[in-house]
């Protein structure tokens, strides 16, 4: 099997799959320094470089996607086989939870969005804190809230893992292939072990806590206590063990007996313990819960409901763009394309000033909606977004505050959570007509840092406030026992309003700033008629209402400076996305995969 892997001038790099980790970054360019920037998180994961001259996978009849060319060929194999999208999904999170254990596995939570050619579902499997959480556990015994790594390293951040429940839930309806023939491929890696890439690599050596992590230093470091080099051959026969439980007896070996025993062990055996207990862990249910929908133009555009803040703040977005549009010819997105694949700074301008607006309402009322009344129909209503766009002007707003939807009479204090969570994106259309957008996630690079069974446990209860009220009024994310904390992940479906067809699968991890990737992927395809690889390589920018953000080294000084007369604070950062889109085209399908990672796409 060979992949091509990316091009330089008119040379393509054709690689073997069994060396396909090691050449990852083989094609990449330099990034100029970063300039310093205050008041925003940092990204999830560090930058590992970028692969220039990326092409467009094409495909007739099925594709995948994943983070990894790896997992990414697990999709492949279950696809060819005749299976559905859901298929190919669990194999390529059942290999990504082996090759990029800093951004998923089974110790983690996703959101799936599914379409299964008739009907759009929604897929939640986000972790929930356990019965003994309470809204103080994140504050120092003076009553403030601990540093963010205080409270990330050990067992007091770990949430009860949902990947698998939500897995087991879609594949029960959409499922083709028997389930345990879809671990086979990550069981055989992790027996035979893969080479560790570049990026894993660089991962690995900028994380400072994986040395005081014992199970951790042991599997990811050599003897003498550095990052294991690139093209170690990497095993991991305890994770084999878990997965072949898993194919063998269903998720049942996962949330019950031995499995789960481990998880609670080294949970409470931590230095910084939690309070996980198997009654936690057996007591786990997955949810289907009713997609987020909206018109963007010509366009439907659906995406993941509550906990999941993504699906609201990508519609309120568009919504909004989509209102200045009708107000003005020259405000159409459409009408300023990039040049050169430089955004132009117009573009910049009204998206950044929609995001504003999109995150100061995520603050203020998106939590889990099981235990927080979310009004997603009045935060999406038309003319609440009509309104929120007269906000937007020539110049800057600077930071927005929340507006006053419709229907909602909460006195709620807004969330100031650090904005950040790893994650990992997967895509698949299948021969069905089948078709998965899913984003998977640990939460911080490594999450916990606590190791159990070859897997890494989430760190997801630090995506909840870390105060449960402000001035007398609660915090919609505030801990409470059995709660999901909300997220920014925001895998999206995209359909022809006119034919219903799919039009698109995309998705992109990168902690709270992959609402603004989805906005630019969406943008970039509909509006600007960019291939998928061209509206992923595409600069990243936005804001998260903390200033706007540009890709540092991938925007031009010019656009910075025609941004900042207009009133904007710009920081030049990092913007580790790692999107994966899959479009139809005239000839079926066609995919991207981010450079700013190794994901690839594979189809048929």
């Amino acid at each position: 099997m060979t992949i091509t892997l990316c091009a330089k001038k008119n040379n393509l790099y054709v690689i073997g799959l069994s060396a396909l980790a090691l050449l990852i970054g083989g094609c990449r360019s330099e990034n100029p320094g970063l300039e310093k920037t205050s008041g925003l998180p940092p990204a999830p994961e560090i930058a590992s470089g970028y692969r220039n001259d990326m092409v467009p996978v094409h495909a007739a009849r099925h594709m995948a996607a994943a983070a990894n060319p790896l997992a990414t060929a697990a999709g492949q194999q279950m696809l060819r086989k005749g299976g559905s999208a859901i298929d190919a999904a669990i194999a390529m999170q059942a290999v990504l939870t082996l090759v990029e254990p800093q951004a998923s596995g089974i110790g983690g939570g996703a959101f799936i969005m599914y379409w299964d050619g008739h009907k759009v579902q929604a897929f939640d499997g986000r972790e929930t804190a356990p019965a003994g959480a309470d809204g103080r556990m994140f504050l120092n015994p003076a009553g403030q809230p601990m540093a963010f790594a205080d409270a990330q390293i050990g067992g007091l951040s770990v949430g009860v893992p949902g990947v698998l429940r939500a897995l087991e839930m879609a594949h029960a309806q959409h499922g083709k292939l028997p389930w345990n023939e879809l671990f086979q491929p990550a069981i055989q890696l992790a027996r035979d072990g893969f080479p560790v890439s570049p990026r894993l690599h660089a991962q690995i050596a900028s994380d400072k806590f994986i040395a005081q992590s014992p199970a951790l230093a042991k599997y990811l470091l050599t003897a003498q206590g550095q990052p294991l080099p690139v093209g170690t051959l990497l095993k991991n026969p305890e994770l084999a063990l878990t997965l072949q439980a898993i194919a063998d007896r269903g998720v049942d070996a996962f949330y019950q007996g031995a499995v789960a025993q481990g998880m609670v062990d080294q949970v409470n055996a931590h230095p910084n313990p939690g309070s996980l207990s198997l009654a936690d862990i057996s007591g786990y249910r997955a949810k289907e819960r009713h997609p987020v929908c909206g018109d963007y133009k010509q366009w439907r555009v659906c995406g993941m409901p509550p906990p999941s803040s993504g699906g609201v703040a990508v519609l309120q977005t568009l919504g909004i763009l989509d209102a200045l549009q009708r107000k003005s010819a020259a405000l159409d997105l459409a009408a300023m394309p990039p040049v050169g694949l430089q955004p132009t700074a117009t573009a910049v301008h009204l998206m950044a000033e929609a995001e504003r607006l999109a995150y100061a309402d995520r603050a203020q009322y998106l939590a889990d909606s099981d235990f927080v009344p979310v009004n997603v129909k009045g935060l999406t209503d038309r003319a609440y977004l009509e309104a929120r766009a007269t906000l937007i002007g020539d110049k800057s707003m600077g930071r927005a505050q929340a507006g006053t939807p419709p229907g909602i009479n909460l006195a709620l204090a807004p969330d100031r959570s650090p904005l950040r969570i790893s994650t990992s994106q997967i895509a698949a259309v299948d021969d069905q007509g089948g078709a998965i957008s899913m984003t998977t996630s640990v939460e911080s690079a490594f999450g916990s840092h606590v190791m159990s069974n070859g897997f890494i446990l989430n760190n997801q209860l630090t995506d909840f406030s870390f105060v449960a009220d402000e001035n007398g009024k609660p915090v919609a994310n505030r801990i409470e026992p059995g709660k999901r904390p909300r997220s920014s992940m925001a895998p999206t479906l995209v359909f022809d309003r006119n034919t219903g067809a799919l039009v698109a699968t995309i998705g992109s991890p990168g902690g709270s700033q992959i609402i603004e990737y989805v906005n630019k992927a969406v943008v970039g395809l509909v509006d600007w008629k960019l291939n998928p690889q061209d509206a992923i390589g595409l600069p990243n920018f936005g804001s998260r209402n903390v200033g706007t953000e540009v890709e540092a080294g991938r925007v031009s000084p010019a656009l910075i400076q025609q941004l900042k007369d207009r009133g904007h604070e710009v920081s030049a950062i990092e913007m580790t996305s790692g999107t994966q889109i899959i479009v139809r085209d005239q000839n079926g399908w066609a995919a991207g995969a981010d450079p700013r990672r190794e994901g690839t796409a594979l189809g048929d």
